[in-house]
């Protein structure tokens, strides 16, 4: 063979191993193959593609910073991000004979190392595949948490090209039980499931109205044995999710029954549903104030809202409405608080072991001395249970309604991964100022309603 030919038949094996090419080895892989995680100094880079060693990046952060990580099993982070790997391979019915789970031992480093070589020789065999088949593995490990404050956020946080500020996408609407608790507490909701709100875009077009019982979404009951079903988890799609949902309605006060089916998109959501804080008076000397989030600034929109009902008049109490409020700050709840009561402690921060850290009141908050009822129900999450259980177990208003949502596991902390996208989850657990925890089991008001 000539020289040519030697030289012509080597490059033809080059170029043939490299449209094949494995996973490259981590000597040769990104900066993302660090097993340190960080707080980020600001605003990420362009987000690149996930890898294995991303994957690997998010395992070891989780164990090292997430709240019950010291005590973590790590095998059930393992298995999830596997199984979810198999799943997908057979979604695109390309399934790898040889896909299996490697046994794990509960060595962390070991059962990542035979973790990831299953995965590689996995991925190799499919890598057309390889850039989806990172991102469910990483998504099951993240949701295995169970943990309704554990995100990974990426592909730009799911926003629309077209987006506004102020747009919304999906279906137009929400329901009494919401996309928190679909994830994070199913428990706490109760039947019948009905719309609450109609924001606007497909539901608006539709004709739905507040009210609204939603007996079946895509044929299936929101409910059984009286429990919430992953179906209602369909009335809350994030963008790019554009597969249409039917939904079989009841209109009580007429006794229609009728079957609509609603198409995700982009809408503009109309100028009420974006203001955070509404107030108005009732009876000309009581302030009632709508808070729909715990965003920041919140807490002084409040205070300015009351200063405002106060011109020329004598308040003698506030009825402040926290019903359909998702959270948001909880230094905004804690100042929220500190307008009622001060020198308390309104929740404790708590690592696994029983470390805790206190938030107290803010006490240059000028105190409003005024009697307090806070309208509650079973979207009443996160920051806005931090809120509620202050005030009940400080004693400082009543509560009124029905139990919160149970989706307080604790603030989320931001962490940077090596393809510039943001995973983040509770470091300490909240407990209320009785130290109770109120995740999963919710707040319950002093009165209630059904």
């Amino acid at each position: 063979m000539t020289i040519t030919r030697i030289a012509a038949a080597g490059l033809a094996l080059l170029l043939a191993a490299a449209c094949t090419a494995p996973t490259p080895p981590r000597s040769q892989a990104s900066t993302a193959g660090s097993t340190a995680c960080a707080r980020p100094q600001g605003p990420p880079g362009a987000e690149t593609v996930t890898t294995i060693d991303v994957i690997e990046q998010a395992y070891f952060c989780i164990l090292g910073n997430y709240y019950s990580g010291a005590t973590l099993d790590a095998r059930s982070l393992l298995s999830a991000g596997f199984v979810a790997l198999t799943q997908e391979l057979n979604r695109n019915e390309r399934d790898v004979p040889d896909a299996t789970m490697p046994a794990l031992t509960g060595d962390r480093k070991t059962d990542w190392t035979a973790f990831e070589a299953a995965y590689r020789n996995t991925t190799d065999q499919v890598p057309d595949l390889r850039d989806k088949l990172a991102v469910v593995t990483l998504e099951a490990i993240v949701a295995s948490l169970g943990d309704n404050h554990a995100r990974w956020a990426h592909d730009a946080a799911g926003r629309h090209p077209d987006y506004y500020d102020g747009d919304g996408y999906g279906l137009g609407l929400q329901a009494n039980v919401n996309g928190p608790q679909v994830d994070g507490n199913p428990g706490v909701a109760l039947r019948p499931l009905f719309v609450t709100i109609v924001q606007g875009g497909a539901a608006q077009a539709a004709g739905l109205r507040p009210g609204d019982i939603i007996e079946s979404v895509n044929g299936s009951a929101p409910f059984i044995d009286g429990k919430a079903t992953p179906a209602i988890a369909a009335l809350y799609p994030g963008y790019p999710e554009a597969r249409p949902v039917r939904l079989r309605l009841l209109r009580q006060s007429t006794g229609r029954r009728w079957s609509v089916t609603l198409k995700p998109g982009l809408y503009q959501r109309d100028l009420p549903a974006l203001q955070v804080v509404t107030s108005k008076l009732l009876d000309d000397d009581i302030a009632y104030v709508r808070l729909r989030g715990f965003a920041p600034d919140s807490a002084n929109r409040f205070f300015k809202a009351i200063s405002r009902l106060r011109t020329s008049r004598t308040l003698t109490g506030v009825v402040l409405d926290l019903r359909g409020n998702g959270g948001g700050s909880p230094v905004e709840a804690t100042r929220l608080v500190s307008a009622f009561a001060h020198g308390k402690v309104t929740a404790y921060q708590c690592t696994v072991n029983g470390k805790c850290e206190t938030s107290r009141t803010d006490d240059t908050v000028e105190l409003l001395n005024l009697p307090l009822m806070v309208l509650t129900d079973r979207s009443c999450a996160s920051a806005c249970e931090h809120f509620s259980s202050a005030v009940k177990d400080l004693r400082v208003g009543q509560l009124v309604g029905t139990r919160t949502a149970g989706v307080i596991s604790g603030p989320a902390q931001p962490y940077l991964l090596g393809n510039n996208t943001l995973l983040s989850f509770p470091a300490r657990h909240h407990l209320g100022p009785n130290r109770e925890v109120i995740d999963r089991s919710a707040c319950h008001p002093t009165t209630t309603y059904p």
